[in-house]
């Protein structure tokens, strides 16, 4: 602030420069401690979870059990299974955030693993000792609850930290273009990511991209990561030759840095070649995104069996929303509109009317935050995502599925079509509910490129899993009344 008002700093790039250079230094690499911290946390939860279970089982009049240091061989056991498979499956290399949901699975799946193990080496190698099948159940179960919740908490606070520059990498961006100018934006929005931006290297002539100055030309890379003490370099330039990316990476690798590369469409299409043939002559298959076969009908079964609980579960309170909608503004209780679904078939829509019966009397438009065509039921609706309870109707008739990208009305579709490239992939599966784009802040007016990309690498990566994280999501960021992306 001094240095502001004395006239040092002239423009936005000095102001960025002051602001990076001053950040604290102490704590600049505490990656250890979050690392003993989370193995501490791991150990206290197994050891937590058999002792309540040995007080669970000892309640019982019917069990007959000892002390609980004759039991000592089964939590420390599993203790130094757990550890060396969470090591082994890199569950301790966790800097970059990862949603609770994610870390779960693979924490019930890895501790089943090593329990199991704990009893298989148990019961071979130490043929005296007596345990209580009921035991080990119950701290199975204990175990996993405390490693997930402990796990929760423990990435809640390093996030914070991350966000607050404690044990953040430094990060030299190479490109300026659309590509690099996404992962800027993706940087600088999510703190929490753990990076700190120190400039940006290119050869175009630009002064800055964001805000963040240009520091030099690709020539002066090992220079300006020696001098700012660079972690990483993300090169962001997907449109450049691969000679030119080589010859970048063969600076970078000169300071032992880490280094990042956005991909190309050949390399985000390569992921996903098969080999097949034409009676004999064989083919490459880039991608086939359309679901079939048995993988098409567990979705549906899905999409009826939720559909169908949820309306008979929810009947009663969209009973009651429907009652103060009619008390809230003269006008229907439904609101019905045309959007695109599969294979780009229209149909209709079913909402909870949130908006005033003229809302649309000029002409469509996109709904706002703080839209005011709304009403004020309606406001309290869009929040928790209320009005959208009657497209499980939809879902159950087959119009839409509960998970799948959101149809957009036929007029926008023909505008995007025209400007988005593979716009129409979105419509070769069924429209969503809620999508992959939407659980991650993509809803509303926001960007249709970026949210097309989400709705396409669902597509191309379906599974039911996936489907049941999405749902899991949503219900949970329904519930917050906000998109929380850390579920």
């Amino acid at each position: 602030m001094e240095l502001m008002q004395s006239g040092a700093i002239t423009s936005p790039i000095d102001e960025y420069k002051v602001r990076r250079s001053t950040r604290p230094g102490l704590l600049k690499r505490p990656q250890l401690l979050f690392i003993l911290a989370l193995v501490a946390v791991d150990v206290a939860s197994v050891w937590l979870g058999f002792y309540l279970a040995y007080l669970l089982l000892a309640l019982d009049p019917d069990v007959i059990i000892g002390p609980f240091r004759e039991f000592l061989p089964l939590p420390g056991l599993h203790t130094g299974l757990l550890l060396g498979t969470f090591f082994i499956q890199r569950m301790y290399q966790r800097r970059r955030p990862v949603t609770h949901l994610d870390e779960t699975y693979r924490v019930v799946g890895l501790t089943t693993l090593s329990l199991l193990l704990t009893v298989a080496l148990v019961s071979l190698f130490l043929r005296d000792f007596v345990y209580h099948r009921s035991l080990v159940a119950y701290a199975w179960l204990f175990t996993m609850g405390f490693l997930a919740l402990g796990r929760a908490v423990h990435a809640q606070i390093q996030w914070r930290a991350q966000a607050r520059g404690i044990g953040d990498d430094r990060v030299l961006l190479v490109g300026s273009g659309e590509a690099a100018r996404l992962i800027l934006q993706k940087i600088l929005h999510t703190p929490e990511l753990g990076f700190q931006i120190v400039g940006v290297v290119d050869n175009s002539g630009v002064r800055s991209v964001l805000g963040v100055p240009v520091l030099g030309s690709f020539a002066d890379i090992p220079r300006l990561i020696d001098e700012h003490g660079v972690d990483e370099v993300i090169i962001g330039m997907p449109e450049s030759s691969h000679q030119e990316i080589v010859g970048i990476i063969s600076l970078c690798e000169r300071e032992k840095v880490g280094i990042r590369v956005f991909p190309d469409v050949f390399q985000i299409m390569a992921s996903e070649v098969t080999i097949g043939d034409l009676g004999g002559l064989p083919l490459l298959t880039v991608r086939d995104i359309a679901l079939q076969g048995w993988r098409l009908a567990l979705k549906r079964g899905m999409d009826i069996v939720v559909s169908a609980v949820g309306l008979v579960v929810l009947s009663p309170f969209m009973l009651l929303i429907a009652l103060l909608i009619k008390l809230d503004s003269p006008g229907p209780v439904f609101y019905s509109q045309e959007r695109m679904g599969l294979d780009a078939k229209p149909f209709r829509m079913l909402k909870f009317r949130s908006m005033r019966q003229d809302a649309e009397a000029s002409g469509p438009g996109w709904t706002r935050p703080d839209d005011p065509r709304r009403t004020r039921l309606g406001a309290f609706m869009r929040r928790f995502n209320i009005d959208e309870l009657p497209q499980l109707i939809n879902v159950l008739m087959g119009d839409m599925s509960l998970v799948g990208p959101r149809p957009e009305r036929p007029v926008y579709v023909e505008q995007f079509r025209q400007q988005i490239p593979r716009y129409m992939d979105r419509h070769r599966e069924k429209a969503g509910m809620t999508g992959w784009a939407q659980i991650n802040g993509l809803r509303g007016d926001t960007s249709i490129a970026e949210r097309t990309k989400y709705d396409l690498w669902y597509i191309e990566n379906w599974s039911l899993a996936l489907d049941i994280k999405i749902l899991i999501r949503t219900v949970v960021q329904t519930l917050l009344g906000k998109n929380h992306n850390a579920y």
